[in-house]
């Protein structure tokens, strides 16, 4: 816990109170170069449950790996009353600015979640910011009817 409220502070402290989940997308110029002992760091996975059947969600962030981020996201949907619980996000954090890992999958910050109260439709995206997953999840939800809102978003 300590470790992590250092690497909060650190990022605080570089980004001022722009926001540390936009990250570079309010900064001026190139992102810049993760320092390695990042690379070390844990809890950089995020997720997103949602229920179709009762419109019930659940999230969290700062798991340690992914199965532990899509396994918390379900409990909380589950716990809100979700009976048909299944993620719907999977995102990692800043911590990483390019496929270190080799493993091909995005790295990125937010998560959003987006529902159609009167036809039931619903879409959610990760994207680098909170604008830009809102923006494409509401999209994904807007093509089954123009009425969608934001329910859930996240960001690490």
């Amino acid at each position: 816990m300590l470790r992590l409220l250092t690497v909060l502070l650190a990022c605080w402290t570089c980004l001022g109170p722009a926001g540390a989940a936009d990250l570079c997308s309010s900064r001026k110029g190139p992102c810049p170069k993760v320092n390695e002992k990042f690379l070390e760091m844990k809890g950089i996975w995020g997720a997103i449950a949602y229920s179709p059947d009762d419109a019930q969600q659940g999230f969290t962030w700062g798991a340690d790996k992914a199965d532990d981020a899509k396994r918390e996201a379900i409990d909380h949907c589950k716990d809100a009353g979700g009976k048909s619980c299944g993620v719907v996000t999977l995102f990692r954090n800043h911590r990483h600015w390019d496929d270190d890992d080799h493993s091909g999958f995005p790295y990125f910050h937010c998560s959003a979640l987006t529902r159609n109260s009167s036809n039931g439709s619903w879409g959610a995206a990760s994207a680098e910011t909170r604008a830009k997953a809102e923006e494409k999840a509401l999209q994904s939800c807007n093509k089954a009817g123009n009425d969608c809102k934001v329910v859930q978003w996240v960001c690490t």
